[in-house]
């Protein structure tokens, strides 16, 4: 089960009830990428479907200090248009209400590597979304990691 921490726990991410190290069933049962489908170098972006603009401008200006190019998308047709840029990464808020389920099947097809983030109090709301993703984190926690996350990724 991925839980969310703050960062004081194991690794400061999610999945220490999933298999391996820090990392979501999803995580181990899928590749980072679809067959045939170039692996992406260190110039790929990273795509972050967030609304709230407080992350928006947050991401934007982290990406813009570490040398990360990040694009934003907000619907699944927007993020079907930045998949074929071969981003690196995908970010997802999920407490922002989008449609969940039509974005995974989107993601899920591209089979790239996903960090949502939630909250606490909304933890137990967003955990249906959870197993979906690679790494759970709270908003606390992307904040004070960002940096990091934008250049390693979900294993960072």
């Amino acid at each position: 089960m991925n839980r969310p921490t703050d960062g004081g726990g194991e690794s400061g991410g999610v999945g220490s009830g999933g298999p391996g190290r820090g990392q979501s069933p999803r995580a181990q049962k899928t590749p980072l990428r679809a067959e045939g489908t170039p692996p992406p170098g260190p110039d790929a972006p990273v795509l972050a479907v967030v609304s709230d603009l407080f992350f928006v401008a947050r991401i934007r200006e982290t990406g813009r200090l570490v040398g990360v190019t990040v694009e934003f998308a907000k619907t699944p047709e927007q993020v079907e248009t930045s998949l074929g840029r071969f981003p690196r990464l995908v970010v997802l808020d999920l407490t922002a209400g989008y449609d969940y389920e039509r974005l995974f099947a989107v993601l899920d097809g591209a089979r790239l590597p996903v960090l949502g983030f939630t909250t606490h109090a909304l933890a137990r709301q967003t955990q249906p979304w959870h197993s979906r993703c690679d790494r759970v984190v709270t908003k606390e926690t992307l904040t004070q990691e960002l940096p990091r996350l934008l250049k390693e990724g979900v294993t960072a």
